[in-house]
């Protein structure tokens, strides 16, 4: 999808704060308001833009261990894959999942309280989606960086 100039500015501007009225962010780019609002709801309805959401501390709901499972499963038929994704898109405590190349299937971001709430994690729900053959998991001791923003250039 091609994006000029002010398109990239508008969606630069509210990846950093999504909370700008429209007159704000108008003035941020140097558009009037109606020419601003106009650019945004057709970003929106071309799919650019996907929603708008507030972004949580996991420390300060007491989730702040964060925790990546890699996923094998024990068929790669289609139904078997179709399963085990309805199953992880129905658990909140699954915050991302992905497809992958290599060795594990899926891979799968969780934040959890700690390690004894992991394990509750894993006897009670990892372990039992369907057709899951083998879990590998990892525990993020420090983020290092982290970015809800993608790169326009």
């Amino acid at each position: 999808m091609k994006l000029d100039a002010i398109d990239k500015k508008i969606l630069a501007t509210l990846q950093l704060d999504g909370r700008l009225t429209n007159a704000e962010l108008a003035e941020r780019i140097n558009l009037s308001p109606s020419a601003c609002l106009r650019r945004v709801r057709q970003l929106e309805d071309r799919g650019v833009i996907t929603g708008y959401v507030m972004l949580v501390e996991p420390g300060a709901i007491g989730r702040p261990t964060t925790i990546f499972v890699e996923i094998t499963l024990n068929s790669q038929s289609v139904e078997c894959q179709e399963a085990f994704e309805a199953a992880v898109r129905n658990n909140p405590e699954i915050m991302e999942c992905y497809l992958m190349t290599g060795e594990a299937d899926y891979l799968l971001r969780v934040a959890a309280a700690g390690t004894t709430d992991y394990e509750r994690l894993h006897r009670h729900h990892l372990s039992r989606l369907p057709g899951v053959a083998r879990i590998k998991t990892a525990f993020g001791l420090r983020t290092v960086c982290k970015s809800t923003a993608y790169p326009l250039d």
